[in-house]
């Protein structure tokens, strides 16, 4: 990739992850809207690549907002993608840290400050929505049991079991490891 087109990429990250960052106040929102910015406006990606990344960045440790930031950045644009896009998604919620904490009592009293967050917990419920369901349809499209019955064991781990999702993120690696293998072996006999 030539240089110019890896700055001209960086100040693209670092724009949009900051506008997202602006106005998404959640972590997997943001990825909603990544997927629209990167997959569907810029084409940097397909649909099953951010599907992908998405999957990559909720393995990793920390937010999933800064997880997938680098992860898109850092495939579009390398290193200097990575830092750009990263920067864009902590500066505002950095920032707004800093005023509430300057001014809570102003906002833990306001009245119209309550009403605005309220209404907007409806917007993030509406983007993480649109995130479960984009992550759904490639469970959909590839049309197997295997992947339902995966869906369906983790979302009764997570609200009947009590236990760190981070076990079930073993557990995940450990069914998806040992079903690589058996697909190996069998197509190793039908040669």
């Amino acid at each position: 990739m030539k240089e110019e087109n890896i700055w001209k990429k960086a100040w693209l990250l670092f724009i949009n992850t900051f506008t997202v960052s602006m106005t998404a106040n959640s972590g997997y929102a943001i990825v909603s809207v990544y997927r629209n910015r990167f997959v569907e406006k810029y084409h940097w990606f397909t649909k099953d690549e951010m599907d992908d990344y998405v999957a990559l960045a909720q393995s990793c440790p920390g937010p999933v907002a800064v997880s997938s930031s680098m992860i898109i950045g850092y495939q579009s644009a390398g290193f200097l993608g990575a830092f750009a896009a990263v920067l864009g998604v902590i500066i505002p919620p950095f920032v707004m840290m800093i005023l509430v904490t300057y001014f809570y009592t102003f906002i833990s009293t306001n009245r119209t400050v309550r009403i605005f967050i309220t209404g907007m917990q409806a917007g993030v419920c509406a983007m993480l929505l649109d995130v479960v369901l984009g992550m759904f349809k490639g469970i959909v499209k590839m049309n197997k049991w295997f992947y339902y019955a995966m869906v369906l064991f983790s979302f009764l781990f997570v609200k009947l079991s009590g236990i760190s999702v981070f076990y079930l993120t073993l557990i995940c690696i450990a069914i998806a490891i040992i079903r690589y293998f058996l697909i190996v072996r069998k197509a190793g006999e039908n040669l």
